[in-house]
């Protein structure tokens, strides 16, 4: 049963109802602490007229939650491949589709790095460079490019139309061939994309990948130097053992993320 509700409250906020904040808005008018605070701070105004009253809007849920959350997908795979990049210094680093404000954002706070997506982005910023292009269609000019090469959680989208793109039910792999004509030989490529026990299309959000078809379709053409992943509960696991049962099992995950540091051949 919980499965099924967490499914119908995720499509409730993509469509823009959010049902836990109505239910907040509810509780605001009879939630004690949030009543006698509020009549606590008018008290100690008194004829104060430094600020005005605006809206009042009652958040209610955040006195017993944590400063934040270290887990995740985003958190682990953005936090980790930034840190592998500083490491490995490359000579110019070439991103595909990743998280502008995660990912790319932590890359550019030490260094430059050029960004590729099928959308626009309107905005600059120090050490972004950006190009709006669809890599199902590989510009000729990006052959043999670059020395190092990310795509992280963007391959599973490809040719599923969420973002404009053209439906494709082969777009990840002609995504993943045309990465490995960009990299120059001896090049890295830092790829994650969701991973699963049971390989499956959510249209048009997603693929999910095993971990054997995975590693089916890189070492032909790919020297796997590392492999991590995260959990189904949002944590992560560096340089995991990829045993025979592991790499069939996909380490047990329903919807875990696979991340693998590549060289190619």
């Amino acid at each position: 049963m919980l499965p099924i509700l967490k499914r119908i409250y995720k499509i409730s906020v993509f469509y823009g109802f959010d049902p836990k904040r109505l239910v907040g808005a509810f509780k605001a008018k009879r939630d004690k602490a949030f009543l006698s605070e509020f009549a606590e701070i008018k008290r100690q105004q008194g004829n104060d007229a430094s600020f005005q009253w605006g809206n009042t809007n009652p958040v209610l849920t955040e006195k017993n939650e944590e400063g934040g959350t270290m887990k995740g997908v985003y958190f682990h795979q953005d936090l980790y491949v930034a840190r592998l990049i500083y490491e490995a210094n490359p000579q110019k680093h070439l991103d595909i589709g990743s998280r502008v404000d995660g990912f790319v954002a932590h890359v550019a706070s030490f260094r430059p790095i050029e960004l590729i997506d099928i959308r626009p982005i309107n905005s600059t910023v120090k050490n972004i460079s950006f190009r709006q292009a669809d890599l199902m269609h590989l510009p000729e000019d990006l052959i043999d490019y670059c020395d190092s090469i990310s795509s992280l959680h963007a391959i599973e989208h490809f040719g599923l139309g969420r973002y404009g793109d053209p439906i494709d039910y082969y777009g990840h792999l002609k995504g993943i061939n045309n990465i490995t004509k960009i990299l120059k030989k001896g090049g890295v490529f830092y790829f994650s994309v969701p991973m699963g026990s049971m390989q499956r299309i959510e249209f048009n959000e997603q693929r999910v990948f095993s971990l054997d078809y995975l590693m089916q379709i890189l070492t032909p053409e790919y020297t796997l130097k590392s492999f991590a992943y995260i959990t189904d509960k949002g944590d992560l696991v560096e340089n995991a053992e990829l045993t025979r049962e592991n790499i069939k099992s996909s380490f047990s995950c329903w919807y875990g993320c696979a991340v693998f540091t590549l060289i190619k051949k």
